[in-house]
C-alpha cells in the first residue's frame, strides 16, 4: 500500500471510530470510482468524506463531498479534514468543513426541535 493510502486509510479509520461512539453503525466504505459515496457510511441520511494531506484543496474537496452526497442520495455531505500537526489520538479537534447553506438548515432544524421539546414539556 502506498504511503498516501496509508494516511487516508487511517484516518478514515480514525473518523471512524470517533464516530462510532455515537452512530454504532458507521463503517469505512470501500472506494467505488466515478459513483462513489463517501469514505464514511452508518451516519444517517449523510456522506462523510475524509481527507489527510499536507495542503488543503477546500474548493475541490467540497465538489467531491457534494458529487458522492448526491450519488448516495442523502441530506447532508461533511467534509472532515485532518489539521497537519493534529494526530488521530485528537481525531475530535479534526474540521468539518460544510458550506453556509447546510450549516444554517442544521442550525434551524435544531432549533425547531428544541422549540417542540420545550413545547411538549410545557415550558
Amino acid at each position: 500500500m502506498s504511503k498516501v493510502k496509508q494516511k487516508g486509510t487511517l484516518a478514515e479509520t480514525a473518523v471512524a471510530d470517533y464516530l462510532r461512539q455515537t452512530f454504532p453503525a458507521v463503517e469505512r466504505r470501500a472506494l467505488a470510482g466515478v459513483n462513489d459515496k463517501g469514505d464514511v457510511a452508518g451516519v444517517p441520511n449523510c456522506v462523510i468524506e475524509v481527507k489527510n494531506q499536507r495542503s488543503y484543496k477546500i474548493h475541490e474537496w467540497m465538489k467531491e463531498t457534494e458529487t458522492e452526497r448526491i450519488n448516495a442520495e442523502v441530506d447532508l455531505g461533511i467534509l472532515v479534514i485532518k489539521p497537519n500537526g493534529v494526530g488521530v489520538a485528537n481525531v475530535s479537534k479534526w474540521w468539518a468543513v460544510v458550506s453556509l447553506e447546510t450549516i444554517t438548515r442544521l442550525v434551524e432544524e435544531l432549533s425547531v426541535k428544541r422549540l417542540l421539546s420545550s413545547t411538549d414539556r410545557g415550558d
